[in-house]
């Protein structure tokens, strides 16, 4: 369900039934001349509303505004928008302090962008991830007074580990194409890959007639794209999800 359409009792019955809650978390940044400046976090939307029809999950207002850079192209005309991670990590704080305030144990960032790079970490998700541990550590505190962790009410702490018990896990922040599909289906900003994806997610991003437009070496093979592949990509996804998002 999307969030800014429940109704508090609504909001209620999810956490109640420990639904997952979803984040779509991306980027305005130039994808060549032939696609749309969202198509990362459009990639995060358009996947979650798929996952909406088969599970229940409550999804956030989505979060474009991340770290682009202008690692690809300057902003000007190009259309890519730069909020740095130092800005966003007292955002995301916030935003996990009051989603943990409201009731949610299951609480999930979705990042499409520079996760190639995802075990060492990129400026958009290592904010949000130092701000997911920030805001728990935060509750924690409020929840249980300083002290928490050293008091005998915790010495089972490491055991509650091992059987799969972490409050940090009450918020996670995840790439949206797991490093499981190296290999498997195309890593590329603006290329086959990408543009497959928005072909079969989302093809009002793409205008073909635009292939001939591009100059940069990283949208050459876009041409090549189809939905085909893309729905290919949009399958491997969706199992991820499934294994990522549970109640």
């Amino acid at each position: 369900m999307r969030y800014e359409l429940m109704l508090p009792h609504q909001i209620r019955k999810a956490i109640a039934e420990n639904w997952p809650v979803a984040l779509p978390l991306g980027v305005l940044e130039y994808h060549g001349e032939h696609m749309a400046v969202g198509m990362d976090t459009l990639a995060v939307i358009k996947t979650l509303e798929l996952f909406e029809n088969e599970r229940d999950v409550v999804i956030l207002p989505p979060f474009y505004y991340g770290a682009a850079s202008y690692a690809v192209a300057p902003p000007e005309g190009s259309g890519s928008v730069q909020v740095g991670g130092n800005q966003l990590a007292p955002f995301g704080e916030e935003l996990f302090y009051s989603l943990l305030r409201i009731g949610f144990r299951n609480i999930h960032a979705i990042i499409h962008h520079q996760t190639e790079n995802f075990a060492a970490g990129m400026p958009t998700d290592l904010a949000f991830k130092t701000a997911g541990r920030q805001a728990i550590f935060r509750f924690l505190e409020k929840q249980r007074g300083e002290g928490w962790w050293g008091s005998e009410t915790m010495a089972d702490y490491y055991a509650g580990h091992a059987a799969g018990e972490n409050f940090f896990n009450w918020v996670q922040v995840h790439p949206l194409m797991p490093a499981a599909m190296n290999g498997k289906y195309p890593f590329d900003h603006a290329g086959i890959g990408e543009t497959s994806l928005m072909l079969a997610l989302c093809p009002e991003a793409v205008d073909a007639d635009r292939f001939a437009d591009n100059k940069g070496w990283y949208t050459a093979s876009a041409k090549e794209a189809s939905a085909e592949l893309g729905e290919e990509g949009v399958a491997m996804i969706m199992a991820n999800l499934k294994q990522i998002l549970q109640s």
